[in-house]
């Protein structure tokens, strides 16, 4: 192939406003994963899959995959997509931009008569934001071999069980060893995604080269004083246990700002807690709370949470305060493959794009696919950095610009 066609702006955003409409009549913009909604979006998608010339599928682990088999039978497929689902009241352009993008690219081909050495895949996968059965990344886990059985019992509050599920969204449990890709599986992933930041914006660059994705540890800490009476107990006798996290968050956050930087960015939030009693007349006497840490660089993570994070609570067992700290979760860093960074960079330059290496601090589903083949993203800017919010906006002229960098690029990875 020598070509490099162009694709259709009006048609990429058209899809894009048509399947942003699908949404919760009252929540928009709402289609979470296992609900009818839901489906109703992967029926709209399964069709345009179809009209751009793909044999489409749901495979075990409940991914639409559309498939374009390419010029020389033996080699691996060039896979491109992201997710469907949303967050609650979650906007139209986070990971369903990135399935258009994949999507357009595909048909562009189609309609070009242009057939790539290697086979296309474009994959909606399943459920990548976190899910009501407390999971994320199911689909791409299930494409890895990494949804274990333990995980398809996990139950949402209605009772309903993973496993039953993927049977709701088409999939198969009982299948899911024979969908599984090993190593080198595919040739490459490419997914196009907003920034959810604003480092692009503000250097009004449309173009950013993902070097990495964020590796992502969380933590529940549990700090117990004593609960007392809160008009008869003096102050200088209260063991508060919400005093203690109060100082506790301030203090990560000081920790975190400090050793941050441009080039490895390190960030740390306390988003969940809970207090007990929670009552307006009782000292607090137990905080339970999880914090979140993230950084592309592992060992700069562990050093975080091990050694800092740990020092920080080490002053409350002298003031009355019991500390707990367990680890709750770990998703391993996902360094992108340096031909991919490459290729999309040099693509953009050539169409005379601006562009910035940078690092992404949100997690995909390009951590899970990353153990069956190289990666590589491409980020545009999105308003005031703004996502998982109904206010989330990118301009058609950005989308139109990913899209016509992820089929160059696409191009340009075909003719390894």
């Amino acid at each position: 192939m020598t070509a490099k066609p162009s694709i259709n702006a009006d048609r990429l955003w058209q899809n894009l406003m048509a399947l942003a409409a699908i949404t919760e009549e009252h929540q928009a913009w709402t289609r979470r994963s296992f609900t009818p909604k839901f489906l109703e979006g992967r029926a709209w998608l399964q069709g345009a899959f179809a009209k751009a010339g793909l044999e489409v599928e749901i495979d075990a682990g409940g991914n639409l995959i559309g498939r374009r088999e390419g010029s020389s039978g033996n080699l691996a497929p060039l896979m491109m997509g992201s997710h469907s689902d949303t967050v609650p009241s979650g906007g139209r352009f986070d990971g369903v931009l990135g399935v258009l993008c994949a999507l357009e690219v595909a048909q562009t081909l189609h309609e070009a008569s242009l057939i790539t050495r290697h086979p296309l895949e474009v994959v909606d996968f399943l459920a990548e934001e976190p899910s009501e059965f407390g999971l994320s990344c199911v689909g791409s886990r299930a494409l890895v071999g990494a949804l274990t059985p333990e995980m398809l019992e996990m139950t949402r509050p209605d009772g309903m069980t993973l496993a039953e599920g993927l049977a709701y969204v088409g999939g198969d449990p009982e299948a899911l060893s024979r969908v599984a890709r090993g190593k080198d599986a595919i040739a490459a992933y490419l997914e196009v995604h907003i920034e959810q930041a604003r480092a692009l914006e503000a250097a009004k660059v449309p173009v950013g080269v993902v070097t990495g994705i964020a590796a992502i540890r969380r933590q529940r800490i549990c700090l117990v004083g004593q609960t007392d009476h809160a008009g008869a107990t003096p102050m200088d006798l209260r063991r508060d246990a919400l005093v203690a996290a109060g100082e506790f968050i301030a203090a990560v956050s000081e920790a975190a700002n400090k050793i941050t930087t441009p080039e490895n960015p390190l960030v740390a939030t306390v988003g969940w807690m809970d207090v007990r009693p929670n009552a307006a007349n009782a000292v607090p006497g137990e905080v339970q709370m999880i914090l979140e840490a993230r950084a592309p660089l592992a060992d700069k993570l562990d050093r975080f949470l091990d050694v800092t994070v740990a020092g920080l609570l080490e002053k409350f067992p002298a003031e009355g305060i019991k500390v707990t700290c367990e680890n709750l979760s770990t998703a391993a860093a996902a360094p992108c493959d340096k031909r991919i960074v490459d290729a999309v960079e040099t693509v953009a330059q050539d169409r005379g794009l601006p562009s910035m290496r940078m690092p992404s601090g949100a997690g995909h589903d390009g951590v899970f696919i990353s153990q069956i083949g190289p990666i590589g993203m491409i980020f545009l800017p999105c308003r005031d950095g703004r996502s998982h919010t109904p206010e989330e906006w990118a301009e058609p002229e950005d989308c139109a610009i990913a899209a016509q960098v992820m089929l160059d690029a696409i191009i340009e990875l075909d003719k390894v």
